[in-house]
């Protein structure tokens, strides 16, 4: 039974006899062969090579990484070698073996020599559990099974696994505590004063949308937004936004001390990354010299100028959107269609929110870049020109930047790599957003001086309750098609492409299996050509599910002032992403190549930085986008409150009013069409602070400008002081952690102590 336990395969074509495929795939197999492995073939429609290794591979492997005192001195304990090290030590060397043309796996992948490499998914007891407990609809809310997980696909995935888990839980308080901020603001719903005023304003007139054809509009029109918009933008929304900068620090808080917790009872907490990875190029070759570090200053400066030249790219995408929202409301505003031309801010921003997201689908399409990432590892990859396609630009992108600064190790060149693809990620994703929070309404001139693109369209403008809306739609737009659409895509696609692989192949081996009817099939035929007929896998460690997952993150805290269902989203998304990811895992790709380790790796430090931002963010939504500053300054400064003692009137009373500024018809640029029965009217602008006579800036302008800034500067230096004081106060490591650590060093160094004899000791 032994005999048929195999840690790889190795699929080819069939190559005519004495071809050049040929001719590379025996070299290559004739040097696993000097090597010790043991090869099957099996031929079918395609090629299948079983690999399995020699026991003198798995003892070397555990006496250099083993404590020297737990060494087992015989040669039969490769057996105690779990399958995860076998398989993650066969990948090494079969990725790191040169043939005598001095070429490696992945060149003869690329050759087409070999079309695949893959561990096996066997019948065992650990899968059929993971199946029964975690690839299962099923089993939806139940707890996921990490050490069976660990058992079966290694420490990676395990750690990845505990953190979304962790991270799923955790969100339970923050969706609470979303649903109880948009409940608070429901109760204003109808009863916001500022909403009434709106409501109420029958006689104010507004300034007309666009140039042409556009008409004036009475600000009661807008009564709905107006209490949509305060049911978002009151004082709760302050209180949440600062409860989440407290919970972002204590989820990564709690997280390192879950972390603390998992690997040592795996007990890998003073595993050393570089050590396995030197200790693999010594088994595969024991002449093998190390690669030295190295820096250069030149090419690290090449590398930050074209990575600052891609994110002025993403931002300059950024700026198309807002062109096509300037453009679409003067569009939707001038057509016949009474729908469009009623709510055409509301439909520019809704449409303009579903071309983000097409946007966001074209930069990120992950395709044929990760399976760049996957089919070269351990820092061999190809320059990313072999791969083009204009689909995964950011990946490309951050992968011929990789190229550039030339890593010396696969983790180094993870690490890398997850900056660079984040960084272009994030300005995919959030440049729309940053223009919308800070800048729209604020850079688009006043009646009589528009600032206006290529001279003709005007920039937006905010509603006269705020902008804050606009961002609530724009973020409600992207994560819901983010978390329904691509989702839905995400399982779909491997499940239809797994059928009709399926579907291909089993005609092909029935028609082979009819003419060959007196030749029993071999055992492990059946077993290969079903993990053949798998989806091929990701193997850059769930890269493209953390990605996911932290991107989510950022939504989640970044402008979660703007949008307190991101939470409650993330959470129902992550419930179903758990299960869906162990389905595919499970059922529709091949097995993934285990890898150890100890931690998340360079995603902590993403976190951290997105904790920052989210800090910085939220301030600057409330202090910028929200309309809480200026509705407080009014209430302290210049509310009828502040002239009499009104106990029983709501200080907020007059509030639009004083917020609008007048504006003279006849002040209109000259090609603006004015209806003539306004002539010598006074209309009222929304959103700005200015003179009727010359249109400068109030003091009351500058008084708010002031209050913002004091708000943003005392808001993100209590926040950054609560963090820090979270994260002394919870230790990153318990304290039971710790005391076994220590105990565990002690015992170690008394038992040396025993092997020193009296005779070598000085004196």
């Amino acid at each position: 039974q032994n005999e048929e336990k195999w840690d790889f395969v190795l699929v080819s074509d069939i190559h005519e006899m004495g071809s050049e495929k040929e001719i590379k795939r025996k070299k290559f197999l004739d040097e696993l062969s000097k090597k010790g492995f043991t090869i099957k073939k099996i031929e079918d429609t395609k090629l299948f090579y079983g690999i399995r290794a020699p026991p003198h591979i798995f003892w070397k492997y555990q006496c250099l990484l083993t404590n020297p005192n737990s060494r087992q001195q015989n040669s039969s304990a490769y057996q105690d070698v779990p399958v995860t090290t076998r398989i993650r030590v066969v990948h090494f060397i079969l990725q790191n073996t040169v043939t005598s043309d001095l070429e490696k796996l992945h060149d003869l992948m690329k050759k087409k020599v070999f079309e695949a490499a893959f561990p096996l998914h066997k019948k065992e007891e650990i899968r059929e559990i993971l199946k029964k407990k975690w690839a299962r609809w099923r089993v939806l809310f139940k707890e996921q099974p990490i050490e069976e997980i660990r058992c079966y696909f290694g420490e990676k995935v395990a750690l990845y696994f505990a953190w979304l888990g962790w991270y799923t839980y955790l969100l339970i308080f923050a969706a609470v505590a979303g649903l109880a901020t948009v409940a608070a603001g429901a109760t204003v719903f109808s009863s916001s004063q500022v909403s009434k005023e709106i409501c109420n304003a029958n006689n104010t007139i507004m300034c007309p949308l666009c140039d042409q054809n556009c008409s004036f509009w009475l600000l009661s029109d807008t009564c709905t937004y107006a209490k949509v918009t305060h049911m978002i933008d009151n004082e709760a929304t302050v209180v949440f936004a600062i409860f989440m900068a407290i919970w972002a620090t204590v989820f990564l808080e709690l997280w390192k001390r879950e972390r603390a917790n998992v690997v040592t009872s795996w007990e890998l907490y003073g595993w050393d990354e570089e050590e396995e990875e030197l200790a693999l190029q010594l088994i595969n070759n024991s002449q093998h010299e190390p690669r030295l570090y190295q820096h250069s200053y030149l090419r690290s400066t090449i590398v930050l100028i074209l990575a600052l030249l891609m994110i002025m790219v993403l931002i300059g995408i950024a700026h198309a959107l807002v062109i096509y929202r300037a453009v679409a409301v003067a569009v939707f505003t001038q057509s016949n269609t009474s729908l469009l031309s009623k709510h055409a801010d509301i439909i520019a921003v809704m449409t303009g929110a579903v071309l983000h997201y097409l946007t966001i689908v074209i930069m990120t399409k992950v395709g044929r870049g990760t399976a760049c990432l996957a089919a070269f590892p351990h820092g061999q990859l190809p320059p990313c020109s072999s791969y083009p396609s204009v689909l995964q630009v950011n990946w490309n992108v951050a992968l011929f930047l990789c190229d550039l600064e030339k890593p010396r190790t696969f983790s180094q060149r993870e690490n890398s790599f997850t900056v660079k693809i984040f960084l272009f990620q994030f300005f995919t994703h959030f440049s729309s957003l940053i223009y919308i929070a800070f800048f729209l309404g604020r850079v688009n001139g006043h009646p009589g001086h528009y600032v206006r693109i290529a001279g003709h369209w005007r920039l937006e403008e905010c509603h006269p309750s705020g902008c804050i809306t606009d961002l609530f739609i724009q973020m409600a737009v992207i994560m819901v098609l983010k978390q329904t659409f691509s989702n839905i895509m995400e399982y779909l696609i491997p499940l239809i492409s797994h059928q009709l692989r399926k579907k291909k192949k089993h005609p092909q081996r029935r028609s082979l299996m009819l003419g060959d009817e007196e030749e029993a099939e071999d055992p492990c035929k059946r077993q290969w050509l079903n993990n053949y007929e798998l989806n091929e896998v990701n193997v850059f460690s769930l890269f493209n599910e953390y990605l996911e997952i932290v991107i989510q993150y950022s939504f989640t805290t970044i402008f979660v002032a703007a949008f307190p269902l991101a939470p409650l989203l993330a959470l129902i998304n992550n419930v179903i992403e758990i299960h869906m990811d162990a389905i595919k895992m499970m059922r529709l790709r091949r097995r993934m190549v285990p890898r150890k380790a100890k931690d998340i790796g360079i995603w902590l430090q993403v976190l951290e930085a997105i904790g920052i931002l989210a800090v910085i963010g939220n301030g600057l939504v409330i202090a910028i986008t929200s309309d809480f500053i200026p509705v407080q300054v009014y209430k302290y400064m210049y509310s009828p409150c502040t002239r009499e003692n009104h106990t029983s009137m709501d200080c907020s009373t007059g509030y639009i009013n004083n917020s609008l500024s007048v504006f003279h018809i006849q002040d209109f640029e000259p090609h603006t069409k004015v209806l003539p029965e306004f002539k010598g009217e006074q209309i009222k602008e929304y959103r700005d602070y200015r003179n009727a006579d010359d249109y400068t800036y109030t003091v009351q302008f500058w008084h708010i400008f002031a209050a913002r800034l004091a708000f943003l500067i005392l808001f993100e230096h209590v926040a950054l002081c609560v963090k820090l004081i979270a994260a002394w106060y919870i230790p990153d490591v318990p304290q039971r952690v710790k005391n076994k650590i220590l105990t565990e060093k002690h015992n170690n160094l008394r038992d040396e102590l025993r092997w020193v004899m009296p005779w070598k000791v000085p004196g």
